[in-house]
């Protein structure tokens, strides 16, 4: 019904027309008609239904004022009642539950009031019971409603929330080493002395320029499709190298490969990433040791260890994203107090998920 049904304004004018069809035909088929004032008040009752979203309080009353004229002066043979109803379900859909409350109250006291002031008993009791029964059942109907859309609403947030997150983490991962590699490099190039070190500086600001631009496509391209197109495991020694261009040691101890989920292996790679990228900035290392290990409970370990400075550890949007990353992925990140040099160790489940 949803993929038809009209949406909006245009939608809430059908359904006022379907339920004064339905209304007029029921009326309409009693023994006694209502007369032109009760087709009137019918007419003008249903009519304002087609406006009950952006009006809801003033349908609402409209609706009650119209029902209150049409069962005292016309008569019971007709479920104009169903107006009030909707006008009661809309406004408790839409958050204003006060108002609904306010409206079916009066409601009710009015009809009381009038059977208490007229000779000829008009709503029995069961016909009262029942009448509390539906107002209960519609403004209990409509608070869930609004409860389920909130949910709705919040659910959209928080996944927009972790895209813009995760958009951030790739870029800044993406593009922050090879960034940092070029910083570094030129800084080197303006104060070299010798030609031929300047030469080594420019040819490697080039290469990573162009490895920050294929990162840039393929983060883009990951951004447009599923994750399996990501770096992983398998390009480690691209990093490795870069570093070691830098004058960075790097001792990698990799396990024999095994299939990992494609967001372990990119979350993997990005952590080594960050990790050589801080040793090269930050922490004055000479050298690092990579290790990349299984463990017998279904895990993936990856431990980055240098020998900068060390000291007190003082957290950036890289070890910011380190930690979404690992926690995204179920995993563990601790990074162990150390006098000398840095040291990451990371926890992924290669089962997805804990």
């Amino acid at each position: 019904m949803n993929r038809w049904w009209p949406k909006g304004p245009a939608g809430d004018v059908v359904s006022a027309g379907l339920v004064l069809a339905l209304v007029l035909t029921y009326t309409l088929a009693q023994d006694v008609p209502p007369g032109p004032w009760g087709l009137a008040l019918i007419v003008l009752s249903c009519g304002v239904l087609a406006v009950r979203r952006r009006y809801p309080v003033p349908v609402a009353v409209a609706t009650m004022l119209g029902v209150g004229l049409y069962y005292p002066l016309i008569g019971a043979g007709s479920p104009v009642l169903l107006t009030l109803m909707i006008a009661l379900y809309t406004l408790s859909a839409q958050g204003y539950l006060r108002a609904a409350a306010v409206v079916a109250g009066i409601t009710v006291v009015a009809t009381l009031a009038g059977e208490l002031a007229s000779v000829t008993r008009h709503v029995d009791d069961v016909a009262m019971v029942m009448l509390l029964g539906w107002i209960v059942a519609v403004l209990a109907l409509g608070r869930l409603k609004r409860q389920v859309e909130l949910g709705r609403e919040e659910e959209a947030r928080r996944r927009a929330t972790e895209e813009r997150l995760r958009i951030a983490r790739e870029l800044h991962d993406a593009l922050g080493h090879h960034l940092s590699l070029i910083t570094v490099q030129a800084g080197a190039a303006l104060h070299a002395n010798d030609p031929g070190q300047s030469t080594g500086a420019l040819t490697a600001i080039k290469q990573a320029g162009q490895e920050a631009l294929r990162e840039l496509r393929s983060t883009l391209d990951v951004l447009r499709t599923p994750v399996d197109s990501a770096p992983g495991l398998d390009r480690l020694d691209e990093l490795f190298g870069h570093a070691r261009a830098m004058g960075l040691t790097v001792t990698a101890e990799l396990a024999e490969p095994r299939p990992v989920p494609p967001e372990i292996g990119l979350a993997a790679y990005r952590i080594v990433q960050e990790a050589l990228t801080n040793a090269i900035r930050h922490s004055g290392a000479s050298t690092v040791v990579v290790r990349v290990r299984y463990g017998d409970d279904g895990e993936l370990r990856v431990e980055i260890e240098d020998n900068g400075s060390g000291g007190p550890i003082t957290p950036g949007h890289g070890l910011r994203g380190m930690r979404e990353r690992v926690r995204a992925a179920g995993g563990e990140l601790t990074m162990p107090a150390r006098d000398t040099g840095l040291a990451v160790h990371a926890r992924l489940p290669i089962g997805g998920r804990r």
